[in-house]
């Protein structure tokens, strides 16, 4: 597009031949981001970023157009591309109580979070392609950002979860329960899981604890009343022995296996760091939350951090760092599970698990940016390059000509204090309320729409459904 208006500036002289030009050509909506910090695959630099027609038209130290567009001074702020989210919970259909994808896409932009994957236990539960593709329909209707949905399963749907290797350009995987979950999502038949594995042409996103030695727990500690319990439930040995199982059947059959938000230590040894990501079969994820918290927060922040894997002990943190700066560990995500303040004040038994993250995911990796624990350039791999190369995201996930400009301007020397004025998801509440982040998203940018502006969101921006080269 650049090149074609550059041509049509150089033949014509005259300015109104040029005007003409420009209004036939329909580049009237274009934006240059001048004198940015550039991140992207592993190098900081300086520059100039010219979007145009839903994409980053042009990548140079420094671009000058003839014609007129919409230019943003980015001196002093870091470019990224989008984060893309992996898991999240949005709740839609039936639980809109807690969220919708609306609210929960607004506030995924405005933590600069363009493309979200979002999980099947809604009501009902994603079980068949024709209730996956109702999802679909209602984020094109409604969400901000981008948007792909899992294909859920259970123990008796097996026909209908391969059927989703006829879709699997544009479905983003299969999710499996292999540990408790909402409805009928658990799936513990290992007839059911052997086929799925053995079969199935996508990849198979898994939550991995193991509902025998879990509901075992439960008997040993009936009378608990206390969160601070709930990591000695949900222990390391249930998250161990399920990942354990699904590594083995993975490597049985060969499968492209995706392990979820790993909370311990002792589930690193199953990942390895010997291969490029873009080799692995089996990858693995770990979320903003078991990297944040420890079980020390419970005594402070109570049922608000109550989460499935548990937030566990600081050794298993520790080693969820190392695992993370060593590559073992692939990707960060959220797994944003929001619900309602009065659901999280119950008693601990009956509070539900999960926490809202997707607003603020990025800042808190910022935040360890600034304490020298983790470089920007890793934080940009984990939430932007390798969910696009795990999932095989066409177009999306880097800063390159040609792909989608899913951009984020940030801040790294303006601070963001969390409060219930700046909250944006529905649910109205944040573990993280009261903390003040050192950085701050100044713009977001979904497919080449600016979608977030210093504080502001555009409602009339919609994301699109991705697409994956398989």
């Amino acid at each position: 597009m650049y090149f074609t208006i550059l041509f049509l500036t150089t033949l014509f002289s005259d300015d109104k031949l040029c005007f003409f030009a420009i209004i036939l050509f329909g580049y009237m909506d274009s934006i240059l981001l001048k004198n940015t910090i550039f991140v992207n695959e592993n190098s900081v630099s300086i520059k100039d970023i010219l979007i145009d027609q839903y994409r980053i038209e042009k990548i140079a130290d420094t671009i000058q157009v003839k014609y007129n567009c919409k230019e943003i001074n980015c001196e002093g702020l870091y470019l990224i591309p989008g984060v893309i989210d992996d898991q999240v919970h949005f709740r839609e259909p039936g639980l809109t109580q807690k969220a919708t994808i609306a609210s929960e896409a607004r506030a995924a932009i405005a933590g600069g979070v363009t493309t979200f994957m979002e999980m099947p236990n809604t009501n009902p539960a994603a079980l068949t392609q024709e209730l996956l593709e109702e999802k679909y329909k209602i984020a094109a209707n409604s969400s901000i950002a981008n948007y792909s949905f899992f294909m859920g399963t259970s123990n008796d749907n097996i026909d209908e979860v391969l059927r989703t290797n006829e879709r699997k350009k544009n479905v983003c995987g299969i999710k499996i329960f292999m540990g408790s979950s909402t409805g009928n999502m658990l799936v513990d038949n290992y007839i059911t899981l052997n086929k799925i594995f053995s079969e199935a042409e996508v990849l198979i996103a898994t939550h991995c604890e193991d509902e025998r030695i879990i509901e075992a727990n439960k008997i040993k500690f009936s009378d608990a009343n206390d969160v601070s319990l709930h990591p000695f439930i949900r222990n390391i040995d249930a998250c161990f022995e399920s990942s354990f199982s699904a590594v083995q059947l993975a490597k049985k059959h060969n499968t492209r296996l995706h392990i979820l938000h790993i909370s311990t230590a002792k589930e690193l040894q199953l990942f390895t760091n010997f291969f490029p990501l873009k080799d692995k079969r089996i990858t693995s994820e770990v979320c903003v939350h078991h990297l944040h918290f420890t079980a020390d927060d419970y005594k402070q922040l109570g049922n608000q951090i109550k989460c499935n894997p548990a937030i566990k002990s600081s050794e298993n943190k520790a080693a969820l760092w190392e695992g993370l700066l060593d590559d073992r560990l692939d990707i960060i995500a959220t797994d944003h599970a929001p619900h309602t303040w009065e659901e999280k004040c119950q008693p601990y038994q009956k509070a539900p698990s999960g926490l809202p993250l997707v607003q603020h995911s990025l800042l808190t990796m910022l935040y360890y940016v600034k304490q020298g624990k983790i470089p920007i350039e890793k934080v940009v791999e984990k939430m932007c390059h390798a969910p696009a190369e795990c999932f095989q995201i066409a177009e999306r996930g880097y800063i390159r000509e040609g792909y989608f400009a899913d951009l984020v301007l940030v801040d790294l020397n303006n601070k963001t204090k969390v409060n219930k004025g700046n909250i944006l998801y529905k649910c109205g509440w944040s573990p993280f309320e009261g903390f003040e982040f050192p950085a701050s998203i100044k713009y977001t940018f979904v497919n080449g729409e600016i979608a977030y502006e210093n504080g502001k969101v555009n409602e009339d921006v919609r994301g699109k459904r991705i697409s994956f080269n398989r």
